[in-house]
C-alpha cells in the first residue's frame, strides 16, 4: 500500500499518540501509522491526503486553507534541507527507524518545527518530543 501524505504530515507522524480530531480520524490514522511503521512507501501529495480523508467532509475540515498550505511548504523545505532530497509532490520515501530517529532529532531540536506554528496540536507534540517520543505509533 503507498500512503499518500502531504508534506506537513511528516512531521505530524512523528509524534501521533493516537489522538486526533474525531474517534474516525483516530481510527484512520491509527491504520496509517500501522502502515507507515512496516516501512509501506508514502507518495508526497499536494493538498488533502490520506491522513486528511475523515475530515474532508465535516465541519473540522481545514485541509484546504492557505494556513495549511503554508505549512506544507515550510515542512517541505526543512525536511527537503534535513534529508539532501527534494520533498515535492511526487516524491517518494519510506521511513525506517534510522530515518525516523534523523527526523526526531531534527524536530526536538527545532530544526524542523517552522511548520509547527499556529497549530492546535503544538502543544501535544512537543509533549511527546519531550517524552522521547514515548507512546509514538510510528
Amino acid at each position: 500500500m503507498t500512503v499518500r501524505v502531504r508534506p506537513h504530515h511528516l512531521l505530524c507522524l512523528l509524534t501521533y499518540v493516537g489522538r486526533g480530531y474525531d474517534a474516525k480520524f483516530t481510527a484512520n490514522f491509527d491504520t496509517i501509522a500501522r502502515h507507515l511503521g512496516r516501512g509501506e512507501e508514502i507518495l508526497i501529495v499536494s493538498g488533502p491526503d490520506d491522513i486528511c480523508r475523515p475530515l474532508l467532509d465535516t465541519d473540522e475540515n481545514h485541509c484546504d486553507r492557505e494556513s495549511v498550505a503554508e505549512r506544507d511548504r515550510l515542512a517541505a523545505r526543512d525536511v527537503s534541507t534535513l534529508l539532501g532530497q527534494s520533498i515535492r509532490e511526487g516524491t517518494s520515501l519510506r521511513l525506517n527507524a534510522k530515518l525516523v530517529a534523523r527526523m526526531r532529532r531534527a524536530f526536538t531540536s527545532g530544526r524542523t518545527r517552522a511548520a509547527c506554528a499556529g497549530c492546535n496540536w503544538v502543544e501535544l507534540c512537543t509533549e511527546v518530543a519531550e517524552s522521547t517520543y514515548r507512546g509514538a505509533l510510528v
